[in-house]
């Protein structure tokens, strides 16, 4: 299943989301966990993505053991301090639960640090919904085993980042930009440690996508692009994708993806 294009606005505001990017120490190398969404899922069908999902009513009253900080901490970690408290901590909450729905892993409330920040543009390419999407990194713990729920997910795999897009290439899986350059950055990441290091040193990166059409083509190009308002980039890598081939790829191919 390839990725379509979807050329028309979406006037409505992004819906808030939380996605957790699982990490362990493999044999060949840092590992992510990524899930393969159910074909029929009216977002992203058949892609791989990972773990999370939209905030729930009910996740800005979730329980968070061993979390136990005053409201406007959950904002300013994920470097938002004008976020309202309850979106702010609802969001951590959202990450874990969705994390457990989808592949079973009980994450420990302190163990999410916040990565980077998606806000779909308003031309959205390749859904028909906007989001505005808080990426975050864990460790994942030790003794338990990953496992798709066969609802909103039908696999869950253990990826080393370079592999995963060595597979993208190889058309063996599909993945959307968000993925894509997720994985760009954790294939330049030795460990989990390095990881939540990293995490912790710097605030969310911002990712604002800028789409654009280039002779029938749609680009998408990120902070650090010429044509993006952002001039400063916040990673190594392309900053940006174009639509060919049914799929997105940078120019400069694989080695692109892979900083070779």
């Amino acid at each position: 299943m390839a990725i379509e294009i979807h050329f028309d606005a979406v006037d409505s505001a992004p819906i808030d989301s939380a996605t957790v990017m699982v990490l362990r120490d493999g044999t060949r190398g840092l590992e992510v966990l990524m899930v393969r969404r159910h074909g029929d899922s009216g977002v992203l069908g058949g892609v791989h993505v990972f773990p999370g999902g939209k905030l729930d009513a009910q996740d800005s009253e979730a329980a968070l053991p061993g979390m136990d900080h005053e409201a406007s901490w959950f904002a300013r970690t994920l470097g938002e301090p004008g976020l309202a408290p309850a979106i702010a901590r609802g969001l951590f909450a959202a990450a874990l639960r969705e994390t457990r729905e989808e592949c079973a892993l009980a994450l420990p409330a302190g163990s999410l640090a916040p990565w980077s920040r998606w806000i779909t543009p308003r031309q959205p390419s390749v859904t028909r919904k906007r989001f505005d999407t808080r990426f975050f990194i864990a460790a994942a713990p030790p003794g338990q085993e990953a496992v798709h729920d066969d609802f909103e997910a039908t696999e869950a795999v253990w990826v080393v980042p370079s592999e995963g897009l060595q597979r993208y290439w190889a058309g063996e899986i599909d993945l959307a930009p968000p993925q894509i350059m997720s994985l760009v950055q954790l294939a330049r990441i030795g460990d989990v440690a390095q990881a939540l290091a990293a995490a912790r040193q710097r605030p969310p990166a911002l990712i604002e996508p800028q789409p654009f059409d280039d002779h029938g083509e749609r680009v998408i190009c990120y902070p650090g692009d010429p044509v993006h308002p952002v001039r400063e980039a916040v990673w190594q890598g392309p900053t940006r994708l174009r639509y060919r081939n049914r799929r997105f790829e940078p120019e400069g191919g694989l080695a692109a993806l892979l900083g070779d």
